[in-house]
């Protein structure tokens, strides 16, 4: 069933706050260039991050200021960053700038609108992570057949604990995660309610790849990728 966003809201992180707001607004406005586009999704992408490591474990460190000796701390745990490209590779450098230290895999799945499945085409993910936290990228979760997709592999690769951040998600699709994968935690910036019948996100911001990446084509006519795919079922492992 899918859940009201009310429900949502006691499930999933919503990260609320005036800055967040004014940004996402401009996200969303049809006349935003792709270069602000590409500057507005960096920055919410910090917020949420922040959010998304709030609770990660610290270790003692001593140092030494300019006056006197100083009792702090430095991370103890370990992440990793999986963008979902494309669109998810706006997201890393801001994640980035917050956790420096992170190692970087990527996956590339693609829904096939022929046979309404993903299709993975490019997978660099370990065979087993050995890090204390996953963090998922992905601007947008619509009908998250790709998100549950995305999940489905990382649990493969022993992911322990994985996070998910997305600028824009809709009740349908955060319902189905929740269903699928109860255990992930997701925090986004807003919740929409609708979907149109080709799956995208109203009134969301359009397709993010494409205004990321100032392809210019209209919402509904997106290529393909044409690398080589399969279905993400079979999950497979492409490191060209």
């Amino acid at each position: 069933p899918v859940l009201s966003e009310e429900e949502l809201r006691k499930k999933v992180s919503v990260y609320q706050h005036p800055v967040v707001a004014a940004k996402m607004t401009q996200l969303r406005r049809a006349e935003t260039s792709s270069k602000h586009f590409r500057e507005l999704l960096r920055e919410v992408t910090e917020y949420l991050g922040y959010r998304a490591t709030e609770d990660l474990a610290l270790k003692d460190l001593k140092v030494k200021t300019p006056l006197a000796e100083f009792d702090g701390h430095e991370l103890a745990s370990t992440v990793s960053l999986v963008p979902v490209m494309r669109s998810g590779l706006g997201m890393v450098d801001a994640m980035l700038e917050i956790l420096p230290s992170a190692s970087v895999f990527h996956l590339g799945i693609y829904r096939n609108k022929a046979q309404s499945v993903p299709l993975v085409y490019y997978n660099n993910l370990p065979g087993e992570f050995s890090v204390d936290r996953v963090i998922v990228l992905e601007p947008l979760i619509a009908t998250a057949k790709t998100m549950n997709a995305v999940l489905d592999i990382l649990e493969d690769s022993k992911a322990k604990e994985v996070h998910v951040l997305s600028l824009i998600a809709t009740c349908k699709g955060l319902s189905e995660i929740l269903h699928r994968h109860p255990d992930v935690k997701i925090h986004t910036a807003a919740i929409d309610p609708n979907l149109s019948e080709s799956g995208y996100i109203l009134p969301g911001l359009g397709d993010s790849g494409e205004r990321l990446n100032n392809t210019g084509r209209p919402v509904g006519q997106e290529s393909e990728p044409r690398m080589g795919q399969e279905p993400a079922a079979k999950r497979a492992k492409t490191d060209p």
